[in-house]
């Protein structure tokens, strides 16, 4: 121990005190421990442990090995290859709840702003100063009809092909990125759609095979298929993409890891229209 004999027994006559018991029987042939003693080195090599513990916990929770990450998402995600990525993240850092919510673009940077979640993936442009944005995926629009609509028999769709049809649209309120550069798009083939209902992204499919109108979407939708909806390529080919938001001031080590596991190796796994989405699911455990 590095302390010489004397002053070793002064420390543990001061830690008897202290504790108010003997830890020590002495005698002339030898030192033993007490039954209180014997208790009290069980309990401090405990101790002792759950701080070893605690030091290598804190020390993996800095390096973003150890908590919790709430991801928001929209439906899309998964058929652009998210699932994949959420299941390398959590293999690479198994003791990291990751929990999911999908959740519409506008509840999730409520959701951001509140600190409901750390991370999300929505259809962009996001314009909000206090989040950071990272484009993970572009993809091109394409035109969703009605089974049996007139235009179904053409392969690819001019965009003023639409300009008389009845249109479906995901509501300002749940997604103003998508909406605002839907109209926009319409706009720039010289028309201002004639929206009759709108809805969540994911509504607008049932809303098409429904019968109530015609829609642009993002091609990844196409992978959840739905009975009664046609999907036919736009030949101006204009693009969508999807974001990944945070907040700015977010200090949070493992939001950190997964921004840099997605930077990484996660965009090379985002791809638009996968063959079968996969549906995201809470961790298990």
């Amino acid at each position: 121990m590095h302390i010489v004999q004397p002053a070793l027994s002064r420390q543990i006559r001061a830690l008897e005190d202290e504790l108010g018991v003997r830890l020590f029987a002495r005698d002339r042939r030898r030192v033993a421990l007490t039954p209180a003693g014997a208790v009290f080195l069980e309990e401090a090599r405990s101790v002792l442990e759950h701080v070893a513990r605690a030091v290598e916990a804190a020390q993996r929770a800095d390096r973003g090995e150890l908590g919790s990450l709430r991801i928001g998402y929209v439906p899309a995600m998964v058929s652009t290859g998210l699932p994949e990525m959420v299941r390398r993240f959590r293999q690479c850092y198994p003791d990291v709840d990751v929990m999911l919510q999908e959740m519409t673009p506008a509840m999730q940077v409520e959701s951001l702003l509140r600190e409901r979640v750390d991370v999300g993936f929505v259809r962009g442009p996001v314009h909000e100063p206090a989040l950071a944005t990272r484009t993970v995926l572009e993809e091109p629009l394409v035109a969703a009809l009605p089974s049996g609509h007139r235009l179904g028999r053409h392969k690819r769709l001019r965009l003023a092909m639409l300009a008389d049809e009845p249109f479906v649209l995901q509501a300002r309120s749940l997604g103003a990125g998508s909406h605002d550069q839907i109209l926009a798009v319409c706009r720039s083939a010289g028309f201002s759609p004639r929206v009759v209902q709108e809805g969540s992204q994911a509504e607008v499919a049932s809303l098409v095979a429904s019968g109530a109108g015609v829609a642009v979407v993002p091609a990844s939708l196409r992978a959840i298929r739905r009975a009664g909806v046609l999907y036919r390529p736009l030949h101006e080919r204009p693009m969508t993409r999807l974001d990944m938001v945070w907040r700015k001031d977010a200090a949070l080590p493992v939001l950190d890891a997964f921004l840099a596991d997605v930077q990484q190796t996660g965009l090379r796994r985002m791809r638009p229209n996968a063959a079968t989405p996969e549906r995201l699911t809470p961790d298990p455990r």
